[in-house]
């Protein structure tokens, strides 16, 4: 039970705390050694504050003195700090014909490679209709090209290959 409720960053607090004495640390960082659980809760109440146990596994467990909804607080605000630095690397799908027109070709080609910049995986999709499929080299001839022409902004992660009625292939950015 004490290793759930650390793994959930969940700490006892107050009459919650089932051990009959702990280590005390007051809420400047001082330690005022092994105290009876009564005697902690009734310096806490005392001072204003709440009795949270930071370090159930310990023997005698560790509790402090500190106040529980700022503790809280800042912990949430630092959390948000830390997902905030971190890039999530997202897929971008293109989809595509095999007889695309040289502007759109040039328009997606402008769109991959400003994914790529940003530091987004691509997947192009070159999707056959009715007839088309009969001329996979058509769609792969366009891939190849694509692949040429990203070079320098992304490599092939994965090449042209069919998935049914669909050739894909995926760059990840250098």
């Amino acid at each position: 039970m004490n290793e759930v409720l650390h793994i959930n960053k969940e700490f006892r607090i107050n009459e919650r705390i089932r051990t009959k004495e702990c280590r005390l640390v007051d809420e400047n960082g001082e330690q005022l050694g092994i105290v009876p659980i009564k005697e902690a809760l009734a310096l806490s109440k005392e001072r204003g504050l709440d009795l949270i146990e930071v370090a159930p596994s310990a023997a005698p467990p560790v509790c402090k003195i500190m106040d529980y909804g700022k503790y809280k607080y800042e912990q949430g605000k630092r959390e948000r700090e830390a997902s905030k630095k971190q890039h999530v690397s997202e897929m971008k799908n293109i989809r595509m014909r095999p007889g695309i027109d040289e502007h759109d070709y040039q328009f997606k080609l402008k769109h991959v490679i400003k994914f790529l910049k940003d530091g987004h995986k691509v997947k192009i999709s070159m999707v056959f209709r009715s007839r088309e499929i009969s001329h996979p080299e058509v769609a792969r001839r366009s891939l190849d090209r694509m692949a040429q022409d990203v070079s320098e902004y992304g490599v092939v992660e994965k090449p042209s290959m069919m998935e049914g009625k669909t050739m894909i292939i995926i760059f990840s950015p250098k």
